[in-house]
């Protein structure tokens, strides 16, 4: 069986283009084009509402997506298994960490998985945990960190890191001699946080949908060294989980009155296939994570 015309459907719909499918799968527009007629012409059904903007799938092209999809993945499955039955593993994981993980606690890990296993390789992407989850449904990575407390139906995860999320003031700040910190007393001040799709600005807009409060973001930045500065300058607070504090001398990290934990899980799609590299980082984090535990 020929899957082409399903692997060009998908992308087509995904991506809304034909010529930006065509960029994407490496072959000409007319060859994208033809292959989809053909299709239709088969089916005798019509599956993209090729509009003037953007190209939308009709609801049998949908209805077609949703098999596409499967079987693409099952395909991709089989491949990784005879692949690895000959003895040659797909030797690199793709995983998606958000920045605060990436930056202070992800980089001795990812060291030490490459010095275990030279010769599997490692791309890592920084991105929220929103947009890993679409990501790891859509194949681009094959595992990523997400909020453990929100895991979608179709994705597997596993726990592995539970984390405070303090305050973050300057030393001379009035929190800075406080034990704790109430979240009504937080939102009166001018606050410094991540963009929408990041676990850092969920929290907040979970606590604000839960009290009723409406917080005063001065900046907006997911670049936490320019987080820090501008806190450090007085021009707003921020949270961070504890691990961004340490070794800040000019940087004080107070708790909240109500104790906020952040559970994190390592996460890849339900029923997809792992291949040996991707089990064995999976296995490499949980290993190094009871140990950091049992410390």
């Amino acid at each position: 069986m020929d899957i082409r015309p399903l692997r060009y459907l998908v992308t087509v719909a995904d991506l809304g283009s034909f010529t930006l499918a065509a960029e994407r799968l490496g072959v000409a527009q007319p060859a994208v084009s033809m292959s989809i007629r053909n299709l239709e012409k088969q089916l005798g059904l019509s599956l993209l509402d090729r509009g003037e903007k953007r190209v939308k799938p009709t609801a049998e092209g949908a209805l077609l997506l949703v098999h596409a999809r499967r079987i693409l993945d099952e395909v991709e499955a089989a491949e990784l298994a005879l692949n690895e039955a000959r003895g040659l593993t797909k030797g690199e994981v793709r995983i998606g960490i958000p920045s605060m993980l990436g930056s202070y606690y992800f980089p001795p890990i990812l060291m030490a998985f490459k010095h275990r296993h030279q010769n599997l390789n490692l791309a890592v992407f920084e991105d929220g945990t929103r947009s890993i989850q679409k990501k790891i449904r859509e194949g681009t990575l094959d595992v990523g960190v997400i909020v453990a407390d929100r895991v979608p139906a179709d994705l597997e995860a596993v726990p592995f890191l539970k984390e405070e999320m303090v305050v973050c003031v300057p030393v001379d700040h009035r929190f800075a001699e406080m034990d704790c910190v109430d979240f009504e007393d937080f939102f009166e001040e001018e606050l410094v946080l991540f963009k929408e799709g990041y676990f850092h600005r969920e929290f907040i807009d979970r606590v604000c949908e839960k009290s009723g409060l409406t917080p005063k973001v001065a900046f907006e930045s997911n670049l936490i060294p320019l987080t820090k500065s501008i806190v450090r300058q007085g021009f707003g607070i921020t949270v961070f989980l504890n691990m961004v504090l340490k070794d800040e001398p000019d940087l004080v990290a107070v708790p909240f009155r109500e104790r906020v934990f952040l559970n994190m899980s390592i996460a890849w799609k339900k029923g997809a296939y792992q291949s040996i590299a991707d089990r064995a980082f999976v296995d490499f984090l949980l290993e190094h994570a009871e140990v950091a535990a049992d410390k």
